[in-house]
């Protein structure tokens, strides 16, 4: 058999087994649920944040063309009703279906809120209020706000931006944290996952079996591939949900930024796996129970955790900074790290390429050493193998 055959029955086997598992299954539909839940949260305040309802009564109901133009250039979707014949106008400000009432004729407005009301819709309001008497008392004089408006139409500040934001931000950095927490959730989870293979096969005596036909470096990356396939099965099926979601709801520009960010996630989940799940095998082929797996693999896991944590801190906080860019390139770092850096737009693409070419010296080097320990050390059963005698055999 040859060695590509061989790793591809194991891969195929730990695949299968894992994906038709009940736990796999249930795993993935609670976070799509989860990550919906959250989506449909986030429209419904995004929604309630920029849509007003305001009650115009009497001669304010005049006021409803110029009042949504100018909420429109606040940012405000606001919708008015003409409650004038409306005797419960005030009860419907308490129950919440009007954000405002407001009553009264220029220059004498009054505007009823329930509790300190919406800052910038008052502020709306009273720019209105003051254009309704200015155009009042541009008619007393004699003046009209056509020739007003001609003279002042040349008149404006020229604004330089020394760093132009960037409009799409907010949605970069929430794709940017999103990739993050799932290729943190995928290596942690499957990365384990591996390690937990490995003792399973070893204190049951299996790998001795499997070994009588393959190479350990066979069924390692066999193992490997099989259960990274599952990871990413998993990723791209959450990711393609996700996006569905938030471009249904309006919540990311799909087209413009969603793509890029699954492409880029893919990428980095591959390099990432790699990286630590033979990491993970290795230190996992120390051992030969279950309750003494925890206590190597807490290394490898306090690192990506550290990843993230610092990674989420720093891309919030500064991500063209020179301490998460840093960061960024290191292979440890650079899974969970240069992803988030990407969305956001911040990272060069020389350093993007950078942190792959040291992702995958580091991976040529780490699949080496951690086949060294694993063929080394699968077979020794009993007290726990030291990382030393491992490297030595």
């Amino acid at each position: 058999m040859t060695s590509a055959r061989a790793v591809s029955l194991v891969a195929k086997r730990e695949f299968v087994a894992k994906v038709r598992t009940r736990s796999f299954l249930i795993g993935t539909a609670v976070i799509i649920a989860v990550l919906a839940g959250y989506v449909v949260l986030q429209s419904v305040l995004f929604d309630d944040q920029q849509r007003s309802v305001v009650g115009l009564s009497g001669q304010a109901t005049q006021l409803a063309d110029p009042l949504k133009e100018k909420a429109g250039a606040f940012g405000i979707e606001l919708e008015t009703r003409d409650v004038t014949t409306a005797g419960d106008a005030e009860q419907q400000v308490r129950d919440g279906s009007l954000d405002a009432l407001v009553t009264g004729a220029p220059p004498a407005l009054k505007m009823i809120v329930k509790d300190s009301g919406d800052q910038m819709l008052t502020t709306a309001l009273n720019d209105v209020l003051r254009q309704q008497v200015l155009i009042a008392q541009l008619a007393e004089s004699g003046t009209t706000p056509q020739e007003v408006a001609q003279s002042l139409a040349g008149v404006s500040v020229d604004v330089t931006a020394l760093e132009p934001v960037d409009p799409q931000r907010g949605q970069r950095l929430a794709i940017g944290l999103i990739v993050a927490a799932l290729l943190y959730y995928s290596l942690l989870v499957y990365g384990t996952m591996v390690a937990q293979g490995v003792v399973e096969e070893k204190s049951s005596r299996v790998v001795e079996i499997l070994l009588a036909t393959l190479r350990p470096w066979q069924l390692l990356l066999g193992k490997v591939i099989g259960l990274g396939a599952v990871g990413l099965l998993q990723l791209v099926a959450i990711s393609t949900v996700g996006l569905g979601l938030s471009s249904a709801f309006d919540v990311v520009d799909v087209s413009t930024l969603g793509g890029a960010a699954l492409l880029t996630g893919v990428l980095w989940y591959l390099l990432g796996f790699f990286l630590y799940a033979t990491v993970f095998a290795a230190a996992a082929s120390l051992v030969s129970r279950q309750e003494e797996l925890q206590s190597v693999l807490t290394p490898i896991s306090m690192t990506i955790i550290v990843a993230f944590v610092a990674g989420i801190n720093l891309m919030i906080g500064s991500p063209s900074g020179t301490t998460v860019t840093v960061l960024s390139l290191l292979p440890p770092f650079a899974p969970i790290l240069m992803p988030g850096r990407m969305a956001l737009g911040v990272a060069p693409a020389w350093q993007v390429l950078l942190a792959v070419v040291l992702a995958l010296l580091a991976i040529a080097a780490i699949t080496w050493l951690g086949g060294k320990v694993y063929a080394n050390a699968v077979l020794r059963t009993g007290a726990r193998v030291k990382l030393r005698e491992a490297l030595r055999l």
